[in-house]
This record gives C-alpha cells, sequence and structure tokens, in this order.
C-alpha cells in the first residue's frame, strides 16, 4: 500500500513538474516526440499498405494462383530475366486443354491474356484499356461481379463472337445516361456487342480497377494468336489445399514439358500469398530503416532527458535531504526519480502517438496511400519512450539515492 502511494505521489510531483516549466518540458521531450511520432507514421503506412495489398492489388483471392511464364516476387535482375525469357517458354492453350482434363484439386481453371487497346464508342475513345481475353469462368476466377446485363458462354467462345463484357469506367464514359446492353464499341477498330457491364472494383494506388473490357479467349487468339503471352488461372477447392493444388498442377505441367527430375521449373506459379510475402520482405527492410532512425533518435532524446534530470536532482538537492531527514530510504529517492523520468518520457511518446495520429488521418485524406494505425504501433510508441525515460533516468536517480543528507541541507534552495 506504501509503495502504491508512493508511486502515485512520484507521478504527481513528475506531472507538476511538466506543467511548472512547459517550454523546458517541450524542448526536453522534442526528440521523443518526433521519434514515436516517425515509429507510428511509418507503422502506419506499412499496416495499412498490408491491409490494402492482401485485400485489393490481387483478384485471385485467398484460394487462387496463377500459372505463368516467369514472375520476380523479389529483387529485379536483369540478367536473370534474360535466362527465364530464353529458357521459359510461352503458356499456350495445348497445355491448359491438358491440365483441364486431369486437375482433380481446383474447382476452376481458366484462361486470362490481356494488352492494352483503344477502345472507342462513337466519337468518345479511350485510351490504354486493359483488353482481356478470357474463359467463361473469368468472373468467379477473379472475383468479378456482374452488375448489368451477362458474361458471355462457352458457346459464344467456341464461335468466337466479337462480344465484350466491360467495366464501369467503359460505362460511365460511353453510356452514362442509356443501357449499354446491346450497344456496339470498336476495338482495335472491329465491332463489339456489350452484353454485361462489371460492379465498380474501385481503384488501386490510384489507379482504376474498372478500365477495362474482356472478350471470349477464342476471339483474343483470332486476333492476336495464341502465343501473344496467357497465363492459366485457377482456384484450389478451399484455401486450406492451395498447395496441394499448386503442387498437382507443377506436376502436370512437368509431365507435359517433359522436365526431368531435378531439372528447375520452366514456368512461375503466383498466389496471393507469394505477393504478399513478397510484399512482406520489402516493408521488412523499410521497417528495420525505420527503426534505425528512431532509434537515433530516441538515444539523443534520452541523453536530453538524463541532462535534464541531473538537473532537477540539482535543483531539489535541499529537498531531497528534508526527505531523507524524516525516514526516506534510498530506495524510496531512487524510484521517485526513476518515475519521474519514465513519466516524462512517456508523455513526450503519448503527444508522439496523438501527432502521429493526426498526421495518419490526414495523409489517408490527402494522398492514395491507405494508412491504418495499429494498436501495437501505440503500445510500441509509448512503452518505448517510457523504457527509454527509464533507461536514462537511472543514473540521475542513482545520484539522488546516493546523496548525504546532511550535505543535502546544507544546500540552499
Amino acid at each position: 500500500m506504501q509503495a502504491k502511494a508512493s508511486f502515485i505521489e512520484a507521478v504527481v510531483v513528475a506531472l507538476a513538474s511538466l506543467r511548472s516549466s512547459k517550454l523546458r518540458s517541450f524542448l526536453t521531450l522534442l526528440g521523443i516526440i518526433l521519434s514515436t511520432t516517425t515509429l507510428i507514421v511509418v507503422m502506419s503506412v506499412i499496416h495499412g499498405m498490408d491491409v490494402y495489398i492482401a485485400q485489393n492489388v490481387s483478384d485471385m483471392g485467398v484460394d487462387g494462383f496463377r500459372v505463368v511464364r516467369m514472375a520476380f516476387l523479389g529483387n529485379w535482375d536483369p540478367k536473370k530475366y534474360l535466362e527465364l525469357l530464353r529458357k521459359n517458354p510461352q503458356i499456350i492453350p495445348s497445355e491448359y486443354e491438358f491440365l483441364k482434363e486431369r486437375v482433380t484439386l481446383t474447382r476452376e481453371i481458366g484462361i486470362r491474356a490481356d494488352r492494352r487497346e483503344k477502345v472507342n464508342f462513337r466519337e468518345r475513345l479511350l485510351d490504354a484499356v486493359q483488353l482481356i481475353g478470357g474463359t467463361p469462368n473469368f468472373c468467379p476466377l477473379t472475383s468479378t461481379d456482374v452488375a448489368t446485363g451477362r458474361f458471355f458462354t462457352e458457346a459464344e467462345n467456341q464461335r468466337r463472337l466479337n462480344v465484350a463484357f466491360i467495366g464501369n469506367d467503359l460505362r460511365v464514359e460511353f453510356f452514362p445516361n442509356v443501357d449499354p446492353i446491346g450497344k456496339v464499341i470498336q476495338i482495335q477498330g472491329r465491332p463489339f456487342e456489350v452484353i454485361g457491364v462489371a460492379k465498380t472494383q474501385g481503384s488501386v494506388f490510384g489507379q482504376s480497377k474498372d478500365n477495362f473490357a474482356v472478350i471470349p479467349i477464342d476471339t483474343y487468339f483470332k486476333m492476336y494468336g495464341s502465343r501473344s503471352g496467357m497465363a492459366i488461372v485457377a482456384l484450389a477447392q478451399d484455401r486450406y489445399r492451395l498447395a496441394q493444388a499448386q503442387d498437382e498442377i507443377r506436376m502436370l505441367l512437368r509431365a507435359f514439358r517433359h522436365l526431368r527430375p531435378g531439372q528447375e521449373d520452366n514456368f512461375a506459379i503466383i498466389s496471393s500469398d507469394a505477393l504478399v510475402g513478397a510484399w512482406d520482405q520489402l516493408t521488412g527492410v523499410i521497417a528495420a530503416t525505420a527503426v534505425a532512425v528512431v532509434s537515433v533518435f530516441m538515444v539523443v532524446g534520452g541523453v536530453v532527458i538524463m541532462n535534464i534530470m541531473l538537473a532537477v536532482v540539482t535543483e531539489r538537492t535541499h529537498e531531497i535531504g528534508i526527505r531523507k531527514s524524516v525516514g526516506a530510504r534510498n530506495q524510496d529517492i531512487l524510484n521517485q526519480f526513476l518515475v519521474e523520468s519514465s513519466v516524462l518520457a512517456a508523455s513526450g511518446g503519448l503527444l508522439g502517438v496523438i501527432l502521429a495520429v493526426a498526421l495518419t488521418l490526414l495523409g489517408g485524406q490527402l494522398t492514395p496511400v491507405p494508412m491504418s494505425v495499429p494498436m501495437t504501433a501505440v503500445v510500441i510508441g509509448v512503452g518505448l519512450s517510457a523504457a527509454v525515460g527509464l533507461f536514462f533516468g537511472i543514473y540521475p536517480a542513482q545520484r539522488a539515492a546516493k546523496l548525504d543528507p546532511i550535505e543535502a541541507l546544507r544546500v540552499e534552495r
């Protein structure tokens, strides 16, 4: 009970000291405030981006994956790229047909190929529209929903009809006040009938995800050829069998390509987990750099706190002598000054948290960069600042505790 009262008294004294000299306290805590703010803002950006990447960047979902010619999910290596370009052949339709007949662990499998094209409706023109060739199961494979109309059928695909399923950007630009179903747009100078419109998907880093048109994959091959670059898209039976489904397709494709045991794959399989993993590696480096910078700020702030606490010990030497003369132990004096330095630093950490939250909210409104303050960042920020105050307050507290009471009483206030 006595220890609790002593702790509360030390906190009250520390807060009173902060209020008595606001400017000095602010300058003392400036390093702690800046370091805590920097730490939380960086962690907020990383956390927000992690969630954003997982939810928006990939349209494969938690149980989807793709087989592509090659993929770079780590550091870019031009030599490696040229090597893969030479070694890895294009994915071709016959490989898709081979897999489609034999896979057992996927619930959907299809093809997609895409490129940028000009699309126009009468005098209106949209440049760099993402033109996608897809199989009739494109919507479930890519988590795309139909807003109006419908998607094309297998019969339309086999007949290579010129039908198109468009994104919301094309609907807004070409058909703002009319029903787009049945209208004819021009893709690469060829007429395509609009049969459906996708639900709005939003944007990623300011880039719209609705600026696309999907046509039957066989129509796409008729226009551009079947070796113009394609990917095999698949959904595992569920997220828990994603790895097994990938292994099955890897084994089947290696058999189709007659790869010997021990020979490297000449294709790549990517999933949302792989994309998130690559992103985590990048943000890990950013976080480590931020921690290093913040550590320097924290050390500087801790040294300033230690200097101020030494000055406080000098100012209150007579008071320490009085407390010891009435029975205060060295441990009591030590605890009081340790609590004061910790409260001082924690107050700086709390101000840093408030500033960081304000900057995060402002940044989320003014920039396309997603930000989200994780509670762990707040706990780490305040806890780390308090720990710094505790560490750098040890020497001043020990010096205060070791003061001789008689000598301390001789010092004038």
